[in-house]
């Protein structure tokens, strides 16, 4: 069974779950999760870990995300995006490039954010979505999001065309939203595209149809690495005793001082999991990787 971190390029339409069966499918029914949904309106970079790197999602899903998105002034929506029937219209004043600038300003640095009821937060078990979908609405609380950037790309015929690049938990659909409000008006989410998450800015994404095509030919699935994801951990190097004992869960003293989080390698630069380094350099693996 494969195992690595597959960069999909997630098609308009489908669920991120839909997208992760059929590429469970595709590769034999290997252990698999998605990290961070996209909603079907939403296209772009869907991080997938195949078999042992699903130890690693946790890493991925706390990176940065950037996003392109267009928000439609004038009109709001039950789910903030344009899947929603329209709840209310608003007229969109004239707004000067000025005017816009400073609106945007007010979104950039850390922020308070409510969430959206259309999301997969759970309250009593229940995901808010369900919910919504209801008719049911419950007070949320706000969280704590930083946005690192939010740049005008484009204005016309009512719409702003935006990028963000934001942290983890952001709802680019509230964003676009709050936007219209500071503008006076109302909007909607009219297209979202993820363009990448971090660390993985500068590697290529996969279509469905182009994993489909090789895995036809028989060609293995373009993956990356599961500790990829990794770089920025102080990582140790073991030699063959050493690596021994540590896929038996056994402590080691290193020279080490305090890590939370250490990556470990057998000799060959074969990654073994992870390990957490005490004070006195005392090692102890936490997530190693089986095989």
């Amino acid at each position: 069974m494969p195992t690595g971190v597959l960069l999909l390029d997630k098609p308009l339409g489908l669920s991120s779950n839909a997208a992760l069966q059929r590429l469970r499918r595709l590769y034999g029914g290997v252990k698999a999760g998605h990290v961070g949904s996209l909603d079907p309106l939403a296209s772009g970079m869907l991080p997938v870990c195949l078999g042992e790197a699903t130890k690693v999602a946790g890493d991925i899903l706390a990176g940065r995300k950037c996003y392109r998105f267009t928000v439609q002034l004038g009109a709001s929506t039950t789910t903030g995006d344009a899947e929603g029937a329209v709840t209310a219209t608003a007229a969109v004043p004239s707004v000067t490039p000025e005017a816009l600038e400073r609106a945007l300003g007010q979104f950039r640095g850390p922020q308070q954010q409510v969430p959206p009821m259309y999301s997969a937060i759970k309250r009593g078990g229940e995901p808010l979505y369900r919910l919504a979908r209801a008719g049911v609405t419950v007070a949320r609380e706000p969280r704590a999001i930083h946005i690192d950037s939010l740049t005008l790309l484009a204005a016309a015929d009512e719409r702003l065309e935006l990028q963000v690049l934001c942290s983890k938990g952001t709802y680019v659909r509230v964003l676009g939203e709050d936007i219209a409000t500071a503008l006076g008006t109302l909007g909607h989410l009219a297209a979202l595209r993820r363009l990448y998450v971090e660390p993985f800015a500068q590697e290529p994404m996969h279509t469905l149809e182009a994993l489909e095509a090789r895995a036809t030919r028989g060609e293995a699935p373009p993956l990356l690495a599961p500790d990829a994801p990794l770089a920025h951990l102080p990582e140790l190097e073991l030699d063959a005793e050493a690596a021994r004992r540590v896929r038996l869960g056994q402590r080691l003293v290193t020279a080490l001082g305090p890590a939370p989080r250490v990556r470990l390698y057998a000799p060959g630069r074969v990654f073994l999991g992870l390990g957490a380094s005490d004070a006195s350099g005392t090692l102890q693996p936490k997530r190693l990787l089986n095989g």
